[in-house]
C-alpha cells in the first residue's frame, strides 16, 4: 500500500457455521489484507445490532453465504432493521458472496439483494466466490488486491 495511513478494514459478515468455509474465507482475506498493511478486524452481524463502531473504519468489506437463495439473513437483516446503513453512508465498501450457484445468477440475484441497501457507497471490489475458490489463495489474493487498488485510487 502507497498510503501513509494504513486502511482501516472491518469484515462486517454472517455465517450460520463457527469454523466453517465462510469464516475460513473470512481469515484468509483479513490475513491478506492484513499483508499488505492494512489494519483488519471482523464483527459478525446481527440483525438488530448496533454499528456505531463502523466509523472508525475506511472500508467495510461485508460478506455472506447464500441460503436458499437468498443473502444470509443476519447481514441483509442488519441493513435493514439496524442502524448500519446511518454509519455506511459515505463509506467505501467490497462485497463478496460464498454461493454454489452459477456467477451470472449469484451477479444477477444476490448481490442485488445487498447493494440496493448501499445507495450513496462507493463499492470498490465485489466477487463471488464458488466452493472451489474458497480456499484458493490467488482468488482470494485477487480480491484482496481489488480492494486494496481500489481505495487507493478513491
Amino acid at each position: 500500500m502507497t498510503q501513509t495511513k494504513p486502511m482501516r478494514a472491518i469484515i462486517l459478515f454472517d455465517s450460520r457455521t463457527s469454523g466453517g468455509s465462510t469464516d475460513k474465507l473470512i481469515d484468509s482475506i483479513g490475513l491478506a489484507l492484513a499483508e499488505k498493511g492494512a489494519y483488519v478486524e471482523k464483527a459478525k452481524c446481527k440483525t438488530t445490532g448496533d454499528y456505531s463502531f463502523v466509523d472508525d473504519f475506511d472500508v467495510v468489506i461485508m460478506g455472506a453465504p447464500i441460503y436458499y437463495l437468498v443473502v444470509s439473513s443476519q447481514l441483509l437483516g442488519a441493513l435493514i432493521q439496524s442502524n448500519l446503513k446511518k454509519y455506511l453512508a459515505g463509506k467505501k465498501v467490497a462485497l463478496f458472496l460464498t454461493c454454489g450457484s452459477p456467477e451470472l445468477m449469484a451477479n444477477m440475484l444476490y448481490l442485488p439483494q445487498l447493494k440496493l441497501n448501499l445507495a450513496g457507497c462507493p463499492i470498490l471490489a465485489e466477487k463471488i466466490f464458488a466452493p472451489q475458490e474458497i480456499s484458493e489463495p490467488a482468488v482470494i489474493g485477487k480480491f484482496v488486491d481489488d480492494v486494496v487498488n481500489a481505495y487507493e485510487k478513491a
